[in-house]
């Protein structure tokens, strides 16, 4: 059975951070998709592709110093797609207090080495955690497909 969950622990870094001296979003975004893919390969065994990126709000900032954790797991699949929920907490490394910076879906899609999607494992909800990620994360791919409909309905042209 392929590992449904990862995680990557590390120090926010000085070349993670801005001018405010603060880790960028982009740095934060960057973390979130190499989590996610380690965790949908792992669960696929195939190179992935990510589709999107649901619901990211940043609720408070990292500091030069912090340890951070991005922990990845898989929250539902489909036939090709897994969706991942993801999130990134940090805190002091002297403590290992961790609190949540912000969390978010990921979806991928299992591609084969000639580019086309191929079949991901089915992912079984059990426990009630992962009920509720399930229903989060089903939830947040209708609104992303609501969300693209909108878009092309409203494009000029």
């Amino acid at each position: 059975m392929p590992s449904s969950s990862v995680v990557f622990r590390f120090l926010a870094e000085p070349t993670d951070v801005n001018f405010g001296g603060k880790v960028h979003g982009g740095v934060v975004m960057k973390w979130i998709d190499q989590a996610g893919y380690a965790c949908a390969a792992g669960w696929s065994g195939h190179y992935c592709v990510t589709v999107s990126v649901a619901g990211v709000k940043f609720r408070r900032p990292i500091l030069v110093g912090q340890i951070v954790e991005v922990e990845a797991k898989i929250a539902h699949t489909g036939k090709t797609s897994m969706q991942i929920f993801i999130q990134v907490r940090c805190g002091d490394p002297k403590t290992q207090n961790l609190v949540e910076t912000n969390h978010c879906i990921i979806s991928f899609i299992a591609m084969d080495e000639t580019g086309y999607p191929v079949a991901v494992p089915p992912f079984t909800a059990v426990t009630k955690e992962d009920k509720q990620l399930e229903n989060y994360a089903i939830k947040m791919k209708e609104i992303a497909i609501e969300t693209e409909t909108l878009l092309h309905k409203s494009a000029p042209g």
